[in-house]
């Protein structure tokens, strides 16, 4: 599966492993999270239809699903169901 496109273009950075270059993809979602949510919105609006990577979209904790921040951004709006990682409230 394809990891989203959203990270600046370095002159410094080598090429990455896909395992660290989700973490670098976390981290810089991570970052952008005190941008206004209309920004962060617009960074995750053409990726909305990809399918979800384990690791960026969601991890599993004890057997449950747990959605990421990137994961509520792609979706669009808040499903409502106090999740721990919503961008939304």
């Amino acid at each position: 599966m394809a990891l989203p496109n959203i990270l600046p273009i370095s002159q410094t950075q080598g090429c990455l492993c896909r395992t660290c270059l989700i973490e670098k993809l976390k981290a810089h979602i991570e970052s952008i999270s005190t941008y206004p949510i209309d920004e962060q919105l617009a960074l995750a609006r053409p990726f909305k239809h990809s399918a979800a990577i384990e690791g960026l979209d969601y991890s599993i904790e004890d057997g449950l699903l747990v959605m990421s921040r990137w994961a509520h951004l792609k979706r669009g709006n808040c499903c409502g169901n106090g999740c721990r990682h919503c961008p939304y409230s």
